[in-house]
């Protein structure tokens, strides 16, 4: 007997990693030192920082993967992956250096997990960040046939001086919401749940879509915000805090770059509710409580500047085609989001 007898291919392992090489190495920028297939992945760190922090993240992509594996749809997937990770570091004022991650499955299937690698290296490319590494791990028995998992993990940096830790939010500043691109990756279990107890599949066209497939709509990618907030931050925009939105929705998240003592009131009828989110309501029977503690309702990044910015941060979104709006107002109270309810 030996380890292929047993369900691992170590040769298909091989044959993937140098199929994927290319395209891991288009991803490369200034700082990766070495290439794929070492034990680790090097990266030099840039200079001209003084005091340079370094801001890491890890994520997955959570149920939403059951969808492309039921669709044999893998090539946006990994985009997912890398824009839980990067959107994250990005809200402490990260630009996102380099990323690694961690995929595991069944059955080795070469095509089908070169598909998932595509969406990592286009998520990479979206946010400037180098895919210097990664694990392939093949594991019959723990999955499924056609199942596999992804991790993600990510390291940016960001001078101390410039790190948004909470500290620099004060009362009466503006909150700025930059539209989601739908659901992105959160909130799938229940997406799931709505869609199996209607007796629907994701290859259903619900009219109220306009011909979009359920499984169109719902495997639509996570936004990756990082290249227009890191223009927007080295143009002199004065953002004081940043949140990334994702389980747990804006009542979760937004609170999370307050300082002490420190709230915000929301305008929920301040932005056009996506109607992704209509449908989900009313065909799950699901209360508005529950939707705003799901979903990011529409704002997939939301920004803190100062008053006297706000309408000079809403029109360097508009001219570069990003919707953006005014949601909301620190406050003083006691990291409570309101005005949802």
């Amino acid at each position: 007997m030996d380890y292929r007898e047993a369900g691992v291919n170590i040769e298909a392992g091989r044959s993937f990693v140098e199929q994927i090489r290319q395209q891991v190495e288009s991803t490369h920028r200034p700082g990766v030192i070495g290439g794929l297939g070492g034990f680790g992945g090097y990266f030099e760190i840039p200079g001209g920082y003084r005091e340079p922090v370094l801001v890491s993240g890890v994520d997955g992509v959570g149920t939403k993967l059951k969808i492309a594996q039921q669709l044999d749809r893998h090539h946006t997937i990994g985009i997912d992956l890398v824009a839980m990770c990067v959107n994250d570091i990005l809200s402490s004022g990260a630009e996102p250096l380099f990323f690694l991650d961690y995929l595991a499955t069944g059955k080795l299937k070469e095509q089908e997990l070169a598909d998932v690698v595509k969406g990592i290296v286009a998520g990479c490319k979206s946010s400037n960040c180098a895919l210097i590494g990664g694990e392939t791990a093949e594991m019959p028995g723990f999955y499924q046939s056609g199942e596999y998992d992804l991790a993600g993990f990510c390291v940016g940096i960001v001078e101390k001086s410039k790190l948004l830790d909470g500290s620099q939010v004060e009362v009466g500043n503006m909150v700025l919401g930059l539209a989601s691109n739908g659901v992105h990756s959160n909130g799938y279990s229940l997406v799931r749940k709505i869609v199996s107890d209607r007796g629907l599949n994701w290859l259903d066209r619900p009219e109220f879509f306009a011909g979009q497939s359920l499984g169109e709509v719902f495997l639509a990618p996570t936004r990756i915000y990082v290249k227009p907030i890191l223009e927007a931050l080295r143009s002199g925009m004065e953002i004081r805090g940043m949140a990334h939105i994702t389980g747990g929705g804006i009542p979760e998240n937004l609170p999370r770059c307050l300082g002490q003592g420190q709230s915000i009131q929301i305008d929920r009828n301040s932005w056009e509710i996506p109607p992704v989110f209509q449908w989900l309501q009313e065909n799950g029977n699901v209360s508005d409580k529950a939707m705003w503690d799901t979903f990011n309702m529409g704002i997939g990044l939301a920004i803190i500047v100062p008053a006297k910015e706000l309408e000079s941060s809403l029109k360097w979104f508009a001219t570069r085609d990003i919707a953006a709006y005014k949601i909301g107002e620190v406050i003083e109270g006691n990291s409570e989001i309101l005005g949802i309810e």
